[in-house]
């Protein structure tokens, strides 16, 4: 790895382990179909609770940050690239799933790493 590499991925490394605000709007599983050729983000609704925490509108318990969670997703979306599937979410189909711009610009960055991915056959897992 590049010099310039193992500064960038130490930057991010860092940031991702900062606090952040979770969107009332909901949360996306984002992955990616091979076989299709598609990114893919599974929308799923939540609330947030007096600690801040996500938490299914349906039950009121909180959604686990890691492992297995079986809820239904309100729905799912696809897209050949990072910048169709950002045109779907945030100019056509779901206005107001996503009402934080931090969340906007996540979203973002992770479409395009999944994006990558896809196109160098590289594994992908979500921030």
């Amino acid at each position: 790895m590049t010099d310039i590499a193992q500064e960038i991925t130490a930057i991010d490394d860092q940031l991702s382990k900062r606090d952040i605000a979770l969107d009332p709007g909901g949360y996306y599983i984002i992955y990616l179909d091979r076989e299709a050729r598609l990114i893919c983000a599974k929308h799923f609704t939540n609330i947030i609770n007096d600690r801040g925490l996500a938490a299914d509108p349906e039950t009121g318990e909180v959604i686990p940050a890691k492992g297995k969670v079986e809820r239904t997703a309100s729905q799912v979306y696809t897209a050949r690239t990072a910048k169709e599937l950002c045109v779907k979410l945030f100019e056509t189909d779901s206005p107001g799933a996503v009402t934080m711009f931090d969340h906007a610009a996540y979203l973002g960055r992770e479409l395009m790493r999944a994006e990558f991915a896809l196109i160098h056959g590289t594994e992908y897992i979500q921030d």
